[in-house]
């Protein structure tokens, strides 16, 4: 049995414990499902996404530990290239064997039921990269759909982005 992680808003919790994770994430393929990760001996590869998913305005994000069987179809892949399927022990070792596995993702492409559901657990919520892996040092997109409006800093990015062209 594969051991993943969906990380989640902590105000999803009950709901969670009492009926599942509902498969309601589209990707780029439009293949509905759970986003999620292995667990890995880095704290930092299994919970790589959780301060980008604090940029949506989420204030605190917990962790839902969930077994699937090893031979269970998901996707996976980095997030910007097309994913592959592959069965979840493998997909697991893919991530796991990666020099810089920043980025990857995995989707089990069905809704979590409540049995297979592990623990639930509270996480860093400084952990991760924001905008993109390896993003430190490089000046922000300021295209309307990397920074859409409203934003922390929004305009001032935007300004700088509109003198580069």
């Amino acid at each position: 049995m594969t051991l993943l992680v969906h990380l989640t808003p902590a105000k999803n919790i009950r709901s969670i414990r009492r009926a599942g994770i509902r498969a309601v994430s589209v990707g780029r393929s439009d293949a509905t499902g759970v986003y999620c990760l292995p667990v890995l001996p880095s704290y930092q590869i299994t919970y790589q996404w959780g301060r980008e998913l604090r940029r949506s305005g989420q204030r605190t994000l917990v962790a839902v530990h969930f077994r699937i069987p090893d031979d269970e179809s998901v996707l996976v892949g980095h997030y910007n290239a097309p994913p592959v399927e592959l069965g979840s022990a493998a997909a697991a070792a893919l991530i796991a064997e990666q020099q810089d596995a920043r980025g990857y993702e995995l989707v089990v492409p069905r809704p979590i039921q409540a049995s297979e559901i592990h623990r639930i657990r509270s996480v860093n919520q400084v952990t991760g990269w924001r905008y993109m892996p390896n993003a430190h040092g490089r000046p922000p997109c300021g295209c309307p759909v990397c920074n859409p409006r409203g934003g922390y800093g929004a305009a001032k990015i935007r300004k700088a982005y509109m003198a580069d062209e």
